[in-house]
C-alpha cells in the first residue's frame, strides 16, 4: 500500500446506513492495515485554517526573547511555548529540529477543570492569537469526537462509548514550526521516528511534504494531503485499549533535500486524549486464544505521565 486510504466524514454524518457502515468498515480496515487516513468533510473550514496559519507564524517569527517568556518551567511542555531542540523521540537522545506551542482545554468553559489542567498560556503581543487556537481545537475536537463513534462501531461497542472520556478530555492542539535548516543535523530530523500517545491524532498541514509512514510491510511511504483534508493516525493509548487489533502506527518528519533547508515547515496536530481517569485496559472483546492480552492496566493520566518522561519533558 503506497497511498493513504481516503475516507469522508460527511458520509457518516448521513441518513444513510449503507453509507454509514461503508464509512465504519472503510476507517476501520484502514487503521488496521496502516493506522493512518486522509479525511475530509471535517469542521474545520479553510478560513478557520488560513487565521491560524497567519498567527502561529506570526507568534513562531517573535524574538526568541519573548517567545521564551511563555515556557513553562516544570510544565512539561503541556502548555504555552517548548523551545527549540528540546523534545526527543522515546529511546533518543538528540533533540528533534522544531519548536511548538500548545493549546489545550479553554478552561473558562469548563470551571470544575480549574486545578486538573493547566490554564492555556495567553499571549499577549497578539490579540488573536488564543481566540482562533480555541476556535480550531474545539471544531477537531468535535471531529475526532464523531471519528471515535464510527471507530466504536467498528469494535462493535455502543457508539458513545468514548464520549465521557474525551469530552471535557486532556486534549491538545500543538502547532509546530521547523525552522530553516543553517547546518547538516548531526543524527537530528525535524521529527524523529516515534508513536504518537493519545487515542487518536487529526493533523493539519501535511500538504508540505517531509511527513512519512512506516507501513506493516515495515517500508516507508510519503503521507501527502489534499488541502481540505486531514491526516488521522491512531496513537498508542487506542492500541492499548484495543489489544493492538487497532495499532499505532510509527511515523517521522524526515528533513528536506539540501536544495530546500531554506524552507520552514509548520503543521499542526491535534492530540485527541481522554480524561486522566479513562482506564485503558484491553478490551475484554479484543483478548482471545490467538490474541492474548499484550499491556498492563494503566491509566490515561498515568501513562501519559511515564511517556512525558521518555520524552525528555518531565524530569523522574
Amino acid at each position: 500500500m503506497q497511498k493513504i486510504p481516503q475516507a469522508d466524514l460527511g458520509n457518516f454524518l448521513s441518513k444513510n446506513p449503507n453509507e454509514q457502515k461503508a464509512f465504519v468498515e472503510n476507517i476501520g480496515n484502514a487503521f488496521q492495515e496502516i493506522g493512518f487516513l486522509a479525511l475530509k468533510g471535517h469542521f474545520l473550514d479553510a478560513e478557520l485554517q488560513k487565521s491560524l496559519y497567519k498567527e502561529i507564524k506570526a507568534f513562531f517569527a517573535l524574538p526568541d526573547s519573548v517567545k521564551n517568556r511563555y515556557e513553562i518551567q516544570g510544565g512539561g511542555g503541556q502548555r504555552g511555548y517548548t523551545s527549540f531542540g528540546k523534545e526527543h523521540a522515546a529511546g533518543r537522545k538528540v533533540g528533534d529540529l522544531k519548536e511548538f506551542w500548545h493549546f489545550g482545554q479553554d478552561l473558562s468553559l469548563y470551571p470544575e477543570l480549574h486545578g486538573v489542567y493547566p490554564e492555556n498560556v495567553q499571549v499577549e503581543e497578539l490579540t488573536a492569537f488564543n481566540s482562533i487556537g480555541n476556535a480550531v481545537f474545539k471544531r477537531l475536537e468535535k471531529t475526532a469526537q464523531v471519528l471515535l463513534q464510527a471507530i466504536a462501531l467498528y469494535l462493535n461497542l455502543e457508539p458513545s462509548f468514548f464520549d465521557p472520556y474525551i469530552l471535557g478530555g486532556n486534549s491538545i492542539l500543538r502547532a509546530i514550526h521547523y525552522p530553516p535548516i543553517i547546518e547538516a543535523p548531526k543524527d537530528a530530523e525535524r521529527a524523529a521516528a516515534h508513536g504518537d500517545i493519545n487515542l487518536i491524532t487529526l493533523l493539519m498541514g501535511a500538504q508540505g511534504g517531509g511527513l512519512q509512514v512506516l507501513n506493516r510491510q515495515n517500508q516507508w511511504i510519503e503521507a501527502v494531503a489534499e488541502p481540505d483534508e486531514l491526516i488521522v493516525n491512531i496513537g498508542d493509548m487506542l492500541s492499548r485499549l484495543t489489544n493492538n487489533r487497532l495499532p499505532s502506527t510509527v511515523h517521522r518528519v524526515v528533513n528536506p533535500p539540501k536544495e530546500e533547508w531554506g524552507n520552514p515547515r509548520y503543521s499542526l496536530p491535534f492530540f485527541m486524549h481522554p480524561i486522566p481517569q479513562m482506564p485503558l485496559n484491553c478490551l475484554s472483546q479484543t483478548i482471545d486464544k490467538e490474541h492474548p492480552k499484550k499491556y498492563e492496566d494503566i491509566t490515561a493520566g498515568e501513562f501519559l505521565n511515564q511517556r512525558l518522561i521518555a520524552l525528555g519533558l518531565l524530569k523522574h
